[in-house]
């Protein structure tokens, strides 16, 4: 499964790559987050992994985030795993004046009981793709008034 989801910030490209990199962010818009723990490699660089811990309307779920690149302020990707899930995010930043339009692509790989389920699933994905980068936007946002 793949698919692409964009938000337009009102703010400069510099600011919002900067919030969306500092992981101390990350609990203040993805609420669902419980833990972050870095596991290898150099922080912030290509290679580098971490253990994010959300609750998913109770139930705990374990990815695995491995940076594979980040050439901020344009561009950053990373894939996630979790059981059954493989997922690799490319993350695109556009300069437009005063604002930023976040381009993100998700593609998607399933195994096991997830490939059952990912075909009942798919809007579910994209939904919450959808709410994390608007949750992003209005942090971001709020953060400089």
């Amino acid at each position: 499964m793949k698919y692409e989801t964009e938000v337009t910030i009102h703010l400069p490209r510099e600011r919002v790559v900067t919030l969306l990199d500092d992981p101390n962010n990350l609990s203040k818009w993805q609420p669902a987050l419980r833990s972050v723990e870095h596991i290898e490699g150099e922080v912030a660089q290509p290679g580098s992994k971490t253990r994010l811990v959300y609750d998913m309307r109770g139930r705990e779920v374990v990815m695995i985030e491995t940076i594979v690149s980040h050439n901020l302020p344009d561009e950053m990707s990373f894939t996630f795993e979790a059981d059954g899930v493989h997922n690799m995010v490319q993350n695109t930043f556009y300069a437009e004046g005063e604002h930023t339009r976040w381009v993100m692509e998700n593609q998607f790989q399933f195994s096991g009981f997830m490939q059952v389920m990912s075909l009942f699933m798919g809007g579910a994905f994209r939904k919450q793709t959808r709410e994390d980068m608007e949750r992003f936007k209005e942090f971001a946002e709020a953060a400089d008034m």
